[in-house]
C-alpha cells in the first residue's frame, strides 16, 4: 500500500450523490465511483429536482450533475441548491463544452465542470479536488474559458437588437416587445430585420437558436414561486 493510498484509507470517504437521467451512464458512473478508494456513493438522481432533494437530505461532499436533464434541469438544480443554502460542492459532467453551457454552469455555482469522456483518472481526481473546493476544469473548457477572457466578444449586436431578440426569445409578440420598449411595432420589425441579418438567419426561431449557440443570451432558470 502506497503512503498516499494509506492517506486515503485513513480519511473518511467522499459522500457522492450521481444525478444523471440516463440509468446506463448513472449506475457506470456509481459502480467506478463506489470500486474507486476514498469514496462512497450515497444516492442517484434521475433529475434536477430528485437531485435537490436528495442533497438536503444526505448532505453529500460532491454532486456530480448532469446538465440536460427532464424537469428541472442540471443547471436549474445548481441555482435551487445555493438558493436553499446546501453546501455541497457540484461538478458538472456534461457532454456539452459550448459558452451557453459552460459559463452559466459556473456563474450558477458549480465547482468544476467536466466532460463525460474524460479518463476515469482525471473523474476521481476531479471528485477529489472538488471535495477540497478546488476549481476543476476539462482542458477544453479551461481553454475556452481563457479564450474568451482574452478575447472579448465583439458587439455583433446592438443594445436596443438584443433587448428585442431577448424579449422575442421570452416569447412576445412583436406587439408586446413595442409597448415593454416604448417603441412602435415597425421598429421592433426593423430591428428584428437588422438581427436576421447579422446573423444570417431568416426568421425569428432561427434569430433566437443562433443567439443562443454564440453566447449572445443566455439561457435563465425559470422562476420559481
Amino acid at each position: 500500500m502506497t503512503d498516499r493510498t494509506a492517506e486515503q484509507a485513513a480519511e473518511p470517504p467522499i459522500r457522492l450523490l450521481v444525478a444523471d437521467d440516463h440509468p446506463v451512464v448513472r449506475d457506470g458512473l456509481s459502480s467506478m465511483f463506489a470500486s474507486a478508494p476514498g469514496f462512497e456513493v450515497v444516492g442517484e438522481a434521475a433529475d434536477g429536482a430528485a437531485a435537490v432533494r436528495l442533497a438536503k437530505e444526505l448532505q453529500p461532499d460532491v454532486i456530480l450533475m448532469d446538465l440536460r436533464m427532464p424537469g428541472m434541469d442540471g443547471l436549474t438544480a445548481i441555482t435551487e441548491l445555493a438558493r436553499v443554502g446546501v453546501t455541497s460542492r457540484v461538478l458538472v459532467l456534461t457532454t456539452y463544452d459550448t459558452d451557453t453551457h459552460v459559463l452559466p454552469a459556473i456563474e450558477a455555482g458549480a465547482t468544476g465542470y467536466l466532460l463525460k469522456d474524460s479518463p476515469r483518472e482525471d473523474l476521481l481526481r476531479g471528485a477529489r479536488a472538488a471535495a477540497r473546493g478546488e476549481s476543476v476544469l476539462s482542458p477544453s473548457v479551461a481553454a475556452r474559458l481563457m479564450n474568451r477572457i482574452r478575447t472579448p466578444a465583439p458587439q455583433l449586436l446592438s443594445h436596443r437588437e438584443l433587448k428585442v431578440l431577448e424579449l422575442v426569445a421570452a416569447g412576445n409578440t412583436n406587439r408586446e416587445a413595442a409597448a415593454l420598449l416604448f417603441i412602435t411595432e415597425a421598429t421592433v420589425k426593423s430591428h428584428l430585420l437588422n438581427i436576421y441579418a447579422k446573423l444570417g438567419v431568416n426568421d425569428r426561431a432561427a434569430a433566437v437558436t443562433e443567439a443562443f449557440n454564440r453566447g449572445l443570451l443566455i439561457p435563465r432558470a425559470p422562476e420559481r414561486s
